[in-house]
């Protein structure tokens, strides 16, 4: 199998992936994925899709990640890494698609308006 690579994004963050088997080493900007993301929880969001499908010790992965918080970045990589199992195997799309895994979330940051303090809340009103 050739390298197979993917993207997800999730608010601002942006993560392209780089796939090929091995024995389920996850590299994030050239560091350990917990060394990158400490938290159990977000760790945990990340492998989700390769657990679903039992990948977890086939493939390597390699991610470039940037931009964003932690949590929007452990997202988007849950979305490329789930894209990118579907490129090697197009069935297991089906069960990555009923628990969530393949749709992008198009939530945004809304922009801030001008004459208000922030996207939606509104000065302090007073009608004397």
């Amino acid at each position: 199998m050739a390298v197979v690579n993917a993207l997800g994004r999730r608010k601002s963050a942006v993560a392209r992936v780089y796939v090929t088997e091995g024995t389920g080493k996850i590299t994030i900007n050239k560091k350990d994925l917990t060394e990158y993301f400490p938290s159990t929880i977000l760790q945990f969001v990340v492998k989700q899709p390769l657990v679903l499908l039992d990948a977890v010790e086939k493939y390597d992965i390699k991610v470039n990640l940037f931009g964003g918080g932690f949590t929007g970045q452990s997202q988007a990589l849950r979305l490329a890494i789930a894209r990118a199992l579907v490129k090697i195997n197009a069935e297991d799309k089906k069960a990555l698609r009923a628990e969530g895994f393949m749709t992008r979330d198009p939530r945004e940051v809304e922009r801030k308006k001008p004459g208000q303090p922030k996207a939606r809340r509104r000065f302090q009103f007073s009608k004397r």
